[in-house]
């Protein structure tokens, strides 16, 4: 079914790097959402004033945010492929992850709003018989509820994954939270249809736990699309699929200090340092660094920039001091990585420079990394200065 209305509805629909091709997927989710929650909205809000249920009333407008949130979402698509403009000269597609976090605050309002209502009527309780027919029209909508929004969970879960869109994850949670709320509301209605009277509120007691779980659902939303906004790390197998690229071109030696700035869930700028030999041809090398960056940006849709490192390979002093560096910041901890290695030679004192990469749980601090190379490198003589720029992974190892 997912399939059929995808082919049916977009055209190149299996083309979902391209940005007209998302926004597509994405405005037939939010079209299809707002078309069931008003629909469910309509007949819950209609049975739930017949059945005097507070529950279903409550879904009722739980279905009604619903359907705002799609509208939503529907507006965030259209904004996020808006071309770059002056103001916005990377483009509009981070709207989308606003989109999803407009989505999460609604989610939790509901949710609150259904705490309140739900201990009001624990403390306030006052039975009131159902009428049976009015009962079982109430159960029968409810089911079919849960069966819409089960297949909402799944359509959008599933289009959210191939777009990489938070806005429709966090719709296809929402849509999930919807079935666990119906769910237990239907569970409800049965019980108080045949248990009657038992003393308390059945339907305030699920209430109360329906949108506790809503809330923590609603919290936990905000944090998957506020990630991305604040800046969030790569993925270590894309950034190793890219780097296993660019070593393919033979005037490469190494990569490193990759930093990757995602402007949207397609929108990438990246740079990297390439070592190349320091002896090589310089134009002959420009030209190959031009060749992998377009490349990158064909393949990918990876706005690339490359750092050239001259590498002398034929210093056999400096290879052996890279070997000590390297062998000395493995028995502090195998994850130390270094880079950039040079000695800047001078009459009186030469000046070891280079990079160290530190993961972030680490311990100690960078001045007594460098006093520990010192001894080393040293051995208690005034052998060389050490100069070290300390980085962070950028690359999510996880």
């Amino acid at each position: 079914m997912i399939n059929y209305l995808r082919k049916k509805f977009i055209k190149d629909y299996q083309n979902i790097n391209n940005q007209n091709v998302r926004e597509a997927h994405g405005k037939l989710a939010a079209i299809l959402g707002i078309m069931c929650n008003l629909f469910l909205f309509l007949t819950k809000l209609v049975v739930g004033l017949l059945s005097k249920s507070l529950s279903i009333v409550a879904d009722s407008i739980n279905n009604l945010s619903d359907m705002g949130s799609s509208v939503v979402t529907l507006v965030g698509f259209h904004m996020a492929n808006k071309p770059a403009d002056k103001e916005h000269p990377f483009g509009h597609e981070r709207m989308e992850y606003i989109a999803g976090l407009v989505v999460a605050i609604i989610i939790i309002f509901v949710g609150g709003s259904l705490l309140f209502s739900s201990v009001d009527k624990i403390i306030n309780y006052e039975y009131v018989e159902l009428n049976a027919y009015i009962a079982w029209i109430s159960i029968g909508i409810l089911f079919l509820s849960i069966l819409i929004k089960t297949w909402q969970t799944m359509f959008n879960k599933k289009i959210g994954k191939l777009i990489d869109s938070v806005a429709l994850e966090a719709t296809s949670c929402d849509s999930r939270n919807d079935v666990i709320a119906t769910s237990v509301i239907l569970i409800g209605t049965l019980l108080i249809l045949f248990l009657k009277d038992v003393g308390f509120s059945i339907d305030g007691i699920l209430g109360v736990l329906v949108s506790l779980f809503i809330i923590f659902s609603g919290i936990k939303t905000i944090k998957e699309t506020m990630d991305p906004l604040i800046g969030s790390s790569i993925s270590k197998e894309y950034i190793e699929d890219i780097i296993s690229n660019i070593k393919s071109n033979e005037v490469v030696l190494g990569v490193h200090d990759i930093l990757c700035h995602m402007y949207g869930p397609t929108k990438c700028f990246m740079t990297a340092h390439v070592e190349v030999d320091a002896k090589g041809d310089i134009i002959k090398i420009h030209d190959a660094i031009d060749e992998i960056e377009q490349t990158i940006k064909d393949k990918y849709g990876v706005m690339l920039t490359i750092h050239m490192d001259p590498v002398v390979l034929d210093d056999d002093n400096l290879n052996r001091l890279k070997e000590v560096i390297g062998v000395a910041l493995k028995q502090l901890d195998e994850n130390l990585t270094f880079h950039d290695f040079r000695i800047v030679r001078k009459s009186s004192k030469s000046t070891l420079i280079f990079d160290i990469v530190i993961p972030y749980d680490f311990k100690l601090k960078p001045n007594e990394i460098t006093q520990y190379l010192d001894k080393i490198v040293n051995d208690g003589e005034d052998k060389y200065n050490i100069l070290i720029n300390y980085d962070h992974q950028y690359i999510n190892e996880e």
